[in-house]
């Protein structure tokens, strides 16, 4: 465990990289196989981005032990789980209490990203607005086209995007399935998080409490970090209320890290096998600072456009990239691997492959990183 006590000179203790690589990955479940269920999984994690139908389940398949992705689908399809927009303005699977509360939390940023389509909703009656959404969405799920064409109807002058846009923001809107479960296919129809639990939303939680929680699962980190994880601002006050029952730390750059007391902090050589995650996992959007786990050579070696590839953690760091093709898993390192990772590597992969895709043969091959 590393030290979380004030040196002498009041300066908070140093938390290099591998440090808060090794801590952010116990944290994210991602040092060794967690036995916890899909359920418990995603509420200590916050929610996983789910932009796609797989990432989640692939999320969840790199850290815990004995998981099945019909786990994570019968969650979805007995509504103990959904697909909602959420923190970052994108769509995260969080089980339903999370929905009810989390939304609400980050509501007020939903609310500012509607001034970026002011032009568009030029004349439109936001509330009336969100009252005509709700009716049409709870009465039969909708489509965004269907919703769209619906409400066009009411302001036929106001741009179609920016409409179906503001309902979304205005209103907690979930996918209802057939759409997010495992093997399976459907569009994306729409209705209320309310009508689709059955219960109506909780007031938003106090952000005091959301910043233990992320804490929890991605701590150590500043008050940006968490801010960059919620797409939320003017957290510094939540932080400082907190401060008496928190440490402190610092990283390489004098930034201030806040951490709870009693978290783990495993020490900076502590072993971290390799992981394949899905594109959008969260370990790699959800610090201001992803230096904890993408080293600077391979900054946006992950990205192209608003494309996200699936990565690969070697050592606990970014150290490249994989697909699944129809007959082989294609790893692409970045650089090149010792036998012994690549090895362990393949080890790794052929266990993800069990429980992704079990009795499918596919080869294992290296190849390497398109430009």
């Amino acid at each position: 465990m590393t030290n979380s006590k004030r040196s002498v000179t009041g300066t908070p203790p140093l938390l290099g990289a591998r440090a808060l690589n090794r801590a952010t990955l116990d944290r994210q479940l991602l040092l060794r196989p967690a036995r916890l269920s899909a359920a418990a999984a995603v509420e200590h994690l916050l929610g996983l981005q789910a932009q796609n139908v797989t990432p989640p389940y692939y999320a969840l398949a790199a850290r815990l032990d004995g998981f099945a992705p019909e786990d994570l689908s019968r969650l979805m399809a007995g509504r103990e789980a959904v697909r909602i927009v959420t923190m970052r303005s994108t769509i995260h699977t969080h089980t339903a209490d999370d929905c009810l509360t989390l939304r609400p939390l980050v509501q007020p940023a939903r609310d500012r990203e509607l001034v970026t389509f002011r032009k568009g909703l030029a004349g439109v009656d936001l509330e009336r607005l969100a009252a005509l959404a709700r009716d049409l969405v709870e009465t039969e799920p909708r489509t965004m086209g269907q919703l769209r064409e619906a409400l066009l109807e009411e302001w036929p002058h106001a741009d179609p995007q920016a409409l179906a846009v503001a309902a979304r923001c205005r209103l907690p809107l979930v996918q209802v399935t057939p759409r997010g479960l495992w093997g399976r296919s459907g569009q994306v129809r729409l209705t209320t998080a309310e009508h689709w639990l059955g219960r109506p939303a909780q007031p938003a939680p106090a952000p005091d409490a959301v910043v233990l929680r992320y804490l929890a699962a991605f701590g150590p980190a500043s008050v940006k970090d968490m801010q960059a994880w919620a797409g939320m601002t003017r957290l510094r006050d939540a932080f400082e209320r907190l401060r008496p029952r928190l440490v402190t730390f610092r990283d390489d750059g004098g930034v201030e890290l806040f951490d709870l007391p009693d978290a783990p902090r495993p020490d900076p050589d502590t072993p971290a096998p390799p992981r394949f995650l899905p594109e959008f996992d969260n370990l790699l959007l959800s610090h201001a600072d992803r230096g904890r786990v993408v080293p600077p050579e391979y900054r946006g070696r992950s990205w192209k456009g608003n494309m996200a590839y699936r990565t690969l953690l070697v050592d606990g760091f970014l150290a490249g990239l994989w697909r699944l093709e129809e007959d082989a898993l294609v790893i692409e390192p970045f650089d090149r691997l010792t036998r012994t990772q690549r090895d362990e590597v393949t080890a790794e992969g052929e266990r993800m492959l069990h429980v992704m895709h079990p009795g499918s043969a596919y080869d294992i091959r290296f190849g390497v990183v398109r430009t």
